[in-house]
């Protein structure tokens, strides 16, 4: 069960740092990703069809991704279509695209196509007979995610990320400096989009098979999650706010597992889950809103110094 947990919350904590780039640091409302995450399902299953060796297959579904996000941004820039309308036109037309991809099949199983998961277990059943099988799946991810986490911390700290973060702040402040506002959103949506696809190819190869509707309702997770790990740690450092969307995404995909398996006590059933979703987003932000206003208070309420340097004078 614990296995489970982290492993689906390391994979959606993928798709969930990507959020964080649009939402969070552009404060660009990216409705893409719904269509985004099953792309990178459905181009891995292409890849490994056509023989192609997954690593690359696994790359090609970032691309995907990226150039999902890169028609995002030209439909808000270029066609000046509000960034809400155009991430949900874009979703919509990548269901369309997704089936395309996969030759007009809704599924494909990987039962018997080789996959770096798959790959990854044979290895560990011959070496650690002795491991649950999952291990193996586990200490790759957490691997692969302390690696990225690293690299992303270190893109935040150059020029660019810097500018990024200051463009979903004050745009006007960028515009002063000559920087083309475009550009740098152009490229934090394609990166977030890149990463809801690789997310999506890492889940289409835990479970199995890919399918066109496997996005559905991600994005209402993904912000779940966000909002789950903005209440665990507070913080301006951007290694801290990395740090939390994946401990979000990881207590979200607990809370699910439990409702799933124990729900029953209350008469919850799967169907059951979305309105849970729902239900965990708004009362996240009830919590966030009284939290600000008692803040507020506090911060007028406070008596002012006299007689310091900076301070008014009494």
């Amino acid at each position: 069960m614990l296995e489970t947990i982290l492993i689906e919350g390391l994979i959606y904590g993928i798709m969930v740092l990507g959020l964080f780039i649009s939402y969070r640091t552009l404060n660009f409302c990216d409705m893409t990703v719904d269509g985004a995450f099953p792309m990178g399902g459905c181009i891995l299953a292409a890849c490994l069809l056509h023989g192609v060796p997954p690593f690359f297959a696994l790359i090609f579904a970032f691309l995907g991704g990226c150039v999902a996000g890169l028609c995002t941004t030209f439909l808000y820039t270029k066609l000046r279509i509000p960034d809400l309308l155009a991430g949900i036109l874009m979703m919509t037309m990548l269901y369309s695209v997704n089936l395309r991809i996969m030759s007009n099949r809704a599924n494909v199983s990987f039962l018997r196509i080789q996959t770096l998961f798959s790959r990854i277990q044979d290895f560990f059943a011959d070496k650690f007979p002795s491991l649950p099988g999952d291990t193996g799946i586990l200490i790759f991810l957490i691997i692969f995610i302390v690696i990225f986490k690293a690299v992303l911390d270190l893109f935040f700290h150059t020029d660019l990320g810097l500018t990024m973060g200051a463009l979903g702040s004050n745009e006007q402040m960028i515009v002063s400096q000559g920087v083309n506002p475009q550009i740098v959103r152009g490229i934090g949506v394609c990166v977030g989009d890149g990463l809801a696809a690789l997310s999506g190819a890492f889940t289409a190869m835990y479970n199995g098979f890919a399918d066109v509707g496997s996005g559905t309702g991600v994005i209402v997770s993904g912000l779940a999650s966000l909002m789950l790990g903005e209440f665990i740690i507070r913080s301006n450092k951007i290694q801290y706010q990395t740090l939390r969307v994946l401990i979000g995404s990881i207590i979200y995909r607990a809370l699910m597992l439990l409702a799933r398996r124990y729900g029953h006590f209350i008469h919850l059933t799967p169907n059951d889950l979305k309105l849970i979703t729902g239900l965990l987003i708004i009362i996240c932000l009830i919590i966030a809103n009284m939290k600000g206003k008692t803040d507020l208070k506090k911060h007028l309420m406070r008596p002012a110094k006299c007689g310091t340097k900076g301070e008014r004078k009494c």
